[in-house]
This record gives structure tokens, sequence and C-alpha cells, in this order.
């Protein structure tokens, strides 16, 4: 915007700069025609009276062009002095020329003043009814004929204007570069500014243990001043968030706490109810409805079971623990797996896809890495229809990373709910069809463990067609 205003601006005092000089420059020429016709009348009366005074205005312009009409008839025929050769007499018009003189000398009855394009130029050309008086008393009548060339004006402009477009270049040039520098300057402060919100949008805060310890520097935090009032509430701002952090990540750690205690404890009476069912099974002869009634009792602690087991693992995998560092071999967890989910789903058609040849192996924690491949596969038997075929590939990736997927030809999952899979107690029966009871953290379970091996997971879905991908770092 600042460069636009500059242009105009130069471009308006140009334009009123040229129009005052042509202005100026014109009036100059009219009044060199006027003088020059005053010098060609008196040649002519000098020519036919030798006693007339001579012509105190001096010699005429070179290009000077003249001619006289007296009562009708050419007296002095349309010449010109030429500018190339000062010394040289002067030079009759050419015929298309003094065709147009001629035609503008018929029937003047007044002074005319035109610009015209002949042959030898462009000319301002004065056309003036004159009377003329010589020595004998003699009267004529007649008309005169002067023109000056018009180059001189023109070029005068073109320097002028050529003049005036490098200062105004140089001009915007200069005040641009100043201003862009002083702008810099000026902006400095609050590019600090945009670098520390910038500091802190880049910050994990979702995740919570979160120490917001950037600030805006204090000489850029003064209130008073534009920038100092955006870095004084900036300031402001981020005391307030790093303190809801803190105060979440006490609540959050007071949380799994407690969720680590009460599944801790919940784990003996568990196992005392368990076992007490199981001695009840089978020491006492119950009824029908009792034997229901005790399945049911069995059932349930197991499911309870899970779920504190369940609560502990994440318990252990939110303190951030690093697990075990030892070679696992992807392909043999994936082959002894299916072997498995064969067996005991068979409700399910389980293929396996791998390259015997080249074992895929990572570092890690063994036990977790089963779960994980464990969980996705129980996660399609639970989700997905009767006959359905679930299908575990074990490969790498063209950036050298190991690839572990788990894919189902199922319902698929509800776009609505594919962002949530792996929330915490999100569950899926909206979406996939299955049947199975689930607590809604298998997925969540796999995701923590995936993160602290330095791996990912992804999940994409459509009608016919599951997939859950884990890339994890290959073993050096």
């Amino acid at each position: 915007m600042l460069l636009i205003l500059l242009i105009a601006g130069f471009a308006v005092i140009g334009g009123v700069t040229h129009a005052s000089m042509a202005a100026r420059l014109n009036a100059q020429l009219t009044e060199d025609l006027s003088n020059a016709a005053q010098r060609v009348i008196g040649q002519i009366k000098r020519q036919f009276s030798p006693n007339a005074p001579s012509d105190p205005t001096g010699q005429q312009q070179l290009g000077t062009l003249s001619a006289l009409y007296l009562q009708g008839n050419t007296s002095f025929a349309p010449s010109y002095t030429d500018p190339k050769n000062p010394g040289r007499d002067s030079i009759a018009l050419g015929a298309s020329d003094t065709e147009q003189i001629e035609r503008l000398a018929s029937g003047a009855t007044s002074s005319l003043t035109v610009d015209r394009r002949l042959e030898i130029g462009d000319y301002r050309v004065l056309v003036q009814p004159v009377t003329l008086t010589f020595g004998n008393g003699s009267v004529v009548q007649g008309v005169l004929v002067v023109g000056l060339p018009l180059d001189e004006v023109r070029r005068t402009l073109g320097t002028l204007d050529l003049s005036m477009m490098l200062v105004s270049l140089g001009g915007i040039v200069l005040i641009g570069t100043l201003g862009t520098v002083l702008i810099s300057r000026a902006l400095r402060p609050l590019a600090r500014v945009s670098a520390v919100a910038s500091a802190v949008a880049e910050q994990p805060l979702e995740k919570g243990e979160v120490d917001v310890a950037v600030r805006v520097a204090p000489e850029d935090a003064i209130p008073g001043t534009e920038v100092g009032n955006v870095g004084a509430a900036l300031n402001s701002l981020l005391d307030n968030v790093d303190g809801a952090l803190e105060v979440r990540a006490r609540s959050e750690a007071r949380m799994r706490r407690f969720a680590a205690d009460a599944s801790h404890e919940l784990r003996t009476p568990l196992a005392a109810i368990q076992g007490y069912s199981e001695l009840i099974g089978a020491t006492e002869a119950l009824s029908d409805d009792g034997d229901r009634s005790l399945g049911r009792v069995r059932e349930q602690t197991r499911r309870m079971t899970e779920l504190v087991e369940n609560l502990l693992l994440l318990a252990r995998l939110d303190e951030g623990r690093t697990p075990a560092s030892e070679p696992v071999d992807l392909t043999r967890l994936a082959v002894d797996l299916s072997r498995d989910f064969t067996v005991a789903a068979k409700d399910h058609r389980w293929k396996l896809e791998f390259d015997a040849e080249h074992p895929v192996l990572v570092t890690g924690d063994e036990p977790q890495l089963n779960r994980v491949l464990q969980n996705l596969m129980s996660n399609a038997r639970k989700h997905t229809s009767d006959g359905t075929t679930v299908t575990v590939g074990v490969g790498t990736t063209a950036d050298g990373q190991a690839l572990l997927t788990v894919t189902d030809n199922g319902e698929g999952i509800d776009p609505e709910f594919l962002d949530k899979v792996f929330d915490r107690f999100a569950r899926a029966d909206a979406a996939r069809s299955g049947s199975l009871p689930t607590t809604g953290l298998g997925l969540s379970i796999v995701k923590a463990i995936v993160d602290s091996h330095g791996g990912r997971i992804s999940v994409e879905s459509e009608p016919g067609r599951t997939r859950f991908s884990v890339r994890l770092p290959l073993a050096p």
C-alpha cells in the first residue's frame, strides 16, 4: 500500500510538472514565433527599402520557416533555414509542404496559429494578415506565414520526463528501502512476541504434562504501547495456562494413582471370588439355576479381573516407564497368535501374510508387543460378524520401519467414531456389528504401548475394509 501511494504521489507530481513546463515552453514558442514574424517583415522591408532600420531582435532561429503572399501572389516562396547547415542559404520547401502552406495562407483574414506535420518536421505555424508600407509610400496587403520547429520543445519535455522518471524511481527505491528497514526495526518486538506464541503453539499441550516456561521478554511486555500490551497480555495468558496445566497434571496424577491403587486392591478380592466360585462349583451340588448363577458370577469376575488388569497396565504405561529393550521377532508373534486364533475363534477366517525368508525384528518388550497384536486381532473378532476374514500382515515400509497390519472385510467403522477409536472406554458397538462384550480399553492399551516403543498406529476404514497399521522402528 505504501509503495502504491508513493507511485501515485510521484505520478501526480510528474504530471503537474510536465503540464506546467509544457505550458511555459508553448508560451515561449508562441512568443518566439511572433518575434520571428517581425524579423521576416523587417527583412522584406529592407529588401525593398535599403534605408529601413535594422531588426533589433537579432538573427532568425535555425529551422525557421517563412513565406509571404502579397495580394494573392507568392512574393516570397516558402523556405526554411536548415538547422544542420547554419551557414547555408534558405532552402525551398518541397511541393507537398508548399501546398500545405498555401492552403493555410489562402483566405486568411485573421491571425491563426496551428501545428503541422511537414516533410521537414513538425512545426508550429503562424498565419498572419499583414499590411506593408514601403519607402515610396505604397501600401500592400498580404499574408505572412512563419513557422518554428517543435523538436526542441518535445526534446525538452522528453528530457524532463526521463529525468523525473529516474528521480521518481530512485526516490521510490530509497524510500522503500528506508521504509522497509524502519518498519522491520519497529516490528522486531512484535516478531519476538509472535515467536513466543508460535513456540507455545508447538507444545503438546494435549498431553497435559507440559511446562510452558517460555515467556515474552520483559522489554517487549511493557504496557503502554501496542506491542507491549500484547506481550503483557500473552504473558498473563501463559501464566494462566501454565497454572491450569499444573492443576490438570496433579489431578490426572491423582486419578492414575487412584486407578492403580484401586486396581491393585481389587485383585485380591477378585481372586478370592474366583477361587471360591470354583470351589463351590467343584464341591457343592447345585440346582440348574444355581449352576447358571454361579457361571454368571465366574464370567463377571473374569471380566472384572480383565478390566482391573487393563487399568493397572495403563497406569504403568502412563508413568512413562521405558519398556524393556530386547530383540522381538514380529513375524514369530504373528504366526503364533494366528494359530491361536484359528483354533480359538473358528467363527472367523484367519489369514497370515509375511515373508518367511526375511523376519521382521524390532527392539522392545515382547509381552507388550504380543499384547498389541493380540488386542488388534481380538478387536477385529469382537466387532465383526461371523465368517469375516481377518488378515494379519508383517513387513517393512519404504522408509525403513517395521509394519504390522490387521485387516478385516467386515462392516467398517462409523466415520463419526473413527477419530475416537483410541480413546479410553470408547465403545464401537454402534459402529461394528460384533456382539461380544468389551471394556473399551483394548485399543487404548495398544496405542499406549506403541507410543512407548516410539512407534505410530493408524486406522483407515470403509464398508468392507478396516485396517489397523502399526509402524515401529526396526532393530539395528
